[in-house]
């Protein structure tokens, strides 16, 4: 790479991510409002559906969200009586998070959006699955890198 190349815009990693995660979020936008959910709103319940009954702590390592970000997430979510957060009877310092009725009939107005989305980008699905996968395991790398002993 030319020197001072590194520091041009269009080589950063960095801004290829921004850009195509806030790209990739206007396709859903139109399908959420339709739902009256954010984004963020959108994929802490693609959590909950997957699996109900969690406690907040390890909702928040499953969305990559700090307590800060997630509790007014939570509040704004059971404000929409989508889901209600009660004392773990087992363990009073946890908090779990359940779907209510209406949070779980929102998955099937939801169904459609994965596809919705996909059908707006001219990639096949099979590299769709490929780039996505790769994402995965660059996060799980930096997130790792992050968590571990060099981040003293």
């Amino acid at each position: 790479m030319e020197q001072g190349a590194q520091l041009e815009l269009d080589n950063q990693l960095c801004f290829a991510l921004y850009a195509c995660a806030r790209e990739v979020m206007k396709l859903y936008r139109p399908y959420l409002d339709e739902l009256g959910i954010t984004y963020t709103q959108y994929v802490t319940l693609l959590a909950l559906w997957e699996k109900d009954g969690v406690p907040v702590k390890e909702l928040g390592s499953r969305l990559y969200l700090d307590s800060g970000t997630l509790t007014p997430l939570l509040k704004k979510l059971e404000g929409m009586a989508l889901i209600r957060r009660e004392r773990d009877r087992g363990d009073e310092r946890s908090v779990i998070v359940r779907l209510t009725e209406q949070g779980r009939e929102l998955k099937t107005r939801a169904m459609t959006i994965p596809e919705r989305v996909y059908c707006q980008t001219s990639i096949p699905e099979e590299e769709i699955v490929q780039l996505r996968d790769q994402l995965r395991k660059l996060t799980a790398a930096v997130h790792e890198q992050s968590c571990g002993p060099a981040s003293s």
